[in-house]
């Protein structure tokens, strides 16, 4: 069966905007997977430690085949491709993040899965970029993404480049 996926991506260490671009051509070759769409990509304050620099930030919709899980052991790959780690603080800086932030209608809570992402609905980094694919976007829980945007202000969040 076939979901559409929406992929978080996230980065703040060594260079984030070009790692960022390479994750975005690396999801563009996932087994049983199409590219459907990219939002813009956006530099945006951290949510963590204020200590550390900011985050470049997109979102990616892909078409797959692949059970959550199978599509959750890809993007690990890839995180650990760019040498993410996952000791440290929490929100802590890192060179690549890669989230499953909806997996069609479908919600998930297991020990390795939460879906829809747990922060979706707070984060304008996930919020904005949404959007910018999908404007009428409605979540599993009946959530109409856009009415997120009154209560989720950009937070000094900047668009630096489309995709488009």
């Amino acid at each position: 069966m076939t979901e559409l996926v929406y992929v978080g991506l996230g980065a703040n260490l060594k260079s984030p905007l070009e790692t960022i671009k390479l994750a975005i051509n690396e999801l563009t070759v996932l087994p049983h997977s199409e590219l459907v769409g990219v939002s813009k990509i956006y530099s945006s304050k951290p949510m963590g430690p204020a200590d550390q620099p900011d985050y470049i930030n997109a979102v990616a919709l892909i078409r797959t085949e692949l059970t959550p899980h199978q599509l959750f052991s890809h993007t690990c790959a890839i995180e650990d491709k760019h040498g993410r780690t996952r000791v440290g603080e929490h929100w802590g800086p890192r060179t690549l993040d890669l989230d499953i932030l909806l997996y069609g209608q479908h919600q998930i809570n297991d020990e390795q899965l939460v879906v829809p992402h747990y922060g979706l609905q707070q984060r304008e980094f996930v919020i904005y970029p949404l959007l910018d694919i999908t404007p009428d976007l409605v979540l599993p829980c009946g959530t109409i993404v856009e009415s997120l945007t009154k209560n989720i202000p950009l937070n000094g969040m900047t668009p630096l480049l489309s995709t488009h």
